[in-house]
């Protein structure tokens, strides 16, 4: 059964955060290309810290073993320097799908005894605007 062997590994683009720069009056949106580079098929689950202002879609799917799919991650209008932004991240939870299981995400997979992985990425609000280096790293998968 796949649920006793460890997930294998994921891989996100960008690697390690997510700048939204401002202006922050309106809704922002960059994407996420999440790669599967195990060698099982893995059911994935996406969460934010903040679901007032951060969403994800789609929030949660399946990838067999080197597939990728390309995630929204948005930012909803706030007043910047007026709320707490912190601790915002959206985090990746995956988990290998049971053997023999259709190509549809369910939930329940990742509340049995099965190992669920996780990856933290941190959302960073950039107030300098589109001519801060990082920049570059979101601007990549808008072209894809």
């Amino acid at each position: 059964m796949a649920q006793s062997v460890p997930p294998g590994d994921i891989a996100t683009q960008p690697g390690t955060k997510i700048v939204f720069n401002v202006p922050y009056d309106d809704k922002h949106t960059y994407h996420i290309k999440v790669t599967n580079s195990s060698a099982r098929r893995i059911g994935w689950a996406f969460k934010t810290t903040n679901m007032k202002r951060l969403g994800v879609d789609p929030a949660a799917g399946v990838l067999d073993p080197k597939e990728n799919a390309l995630i929204a991650v948005s930012c909803d209008a706030f007043a910047y320097g007026q709320e707490d932004t912190n601790n915002d991240r959206v985090t990746i939870e995956w988990t290998n799908t049971p053997d023999g299981a259709a190509k549809q995400f369910r939930r329940e997979w990742f509340q049995g005894d099965g190992m669920v992985r996780r990856k933290n990425l941190p959302i960073e609000y950039n107030p300098k605007g589109i001519n801060s280096p990082c920049r570059s790293e979101l601007v990549v998968h808008e072209m894809e």
